[in-house]
């Protein structure tokens, strides 16, 4: 596989028949996955009709993995109405965890190219899609935003979720230069009076 492609679903909360269709994993509003009814490797190459792969993406369904929020129902780009069931912010914690799975699962770096949503797919990739708007907006924005942007904004959650702090090399501690020893001046006393001493004898 060879990337994975966000969508929503533009239905309710729930995953239906349609949904799971065409898309490998759905994430339902309180977060639960429901898989599709066809694995990932049914998009690996794809040789047959629409009923052996999971169609998602126009013209991009070999090697791409189709994961959907199951979410905005009736919702409207402009301006913004994002209906009954708008996206959950339980569902984007699923989402960025799912995906930090799926790449290291399948070897798929975290890019632009690679991880993005539909709604990038036509200016990043160059394969023409019929105005798919989903993921423009995220839970408590007031309008939609820029795809790029809030596709960046999810990339960098993955790769967060993908090397947690835990597992990050520990940084090399900075050498401290070496203070001066404060002064002593009954010792230096000492110090000279026992090297005249010695000088003496």
């Amino acid at each position: 596989m060879e990337r994975i492609i966000w969508h929503w679903t533009a239905g309710g909360h729930k995953a239906n028949a349609t949904d799971k269709k065409h898309y490998h994993i759905i994430i339902e509003g309180d977060g639960r996955i429901v898989r599709g009814n066809l694995p990932i490797s049914a998009n690996e190459k794809i040789t047959g009709n629409s009923s052996t792969y999971a169609a998602h993406t126009r013209g991009l369904n070999t090697g791409s993995i189709g994961v959907s929020l199951a979410a905005m129902r009736g919702a409207k780009e402009r301006p913004l109405d994002v209906g009954p069931s708008p996206i959950t912010n339980a569902q984007i914690d699923v989402l960025v965890d799912q995906t930090a799975s799926l790449c290291r699962q399948y070897g798929i770096p975290v890019t632009r190219e690679t991880v993005l949503s539909h709604a990038e797919v036509e200016k990043t990739l160059g394969v023409k899609q019929s105005g798919k708007w989903d993921i423009t907006w995220l839970p408590g924005m007031g309008s939609v935003g820029d795809a790029h942007e809030i596709g960046d904004r999810l990339r960098a959650q993955v790769t967060a979720a993908m090397y947690p702090r835990s597992t990050r090399p520990a940084p090399k501690p900075t050498p401290r230069p070496e203070s001066p020893k404060p002064a002593n001046p009954i010792a230096d006393m000492i110090a000279a009076f026992l090297k005249m001493f010695r000088g003496n004898a």
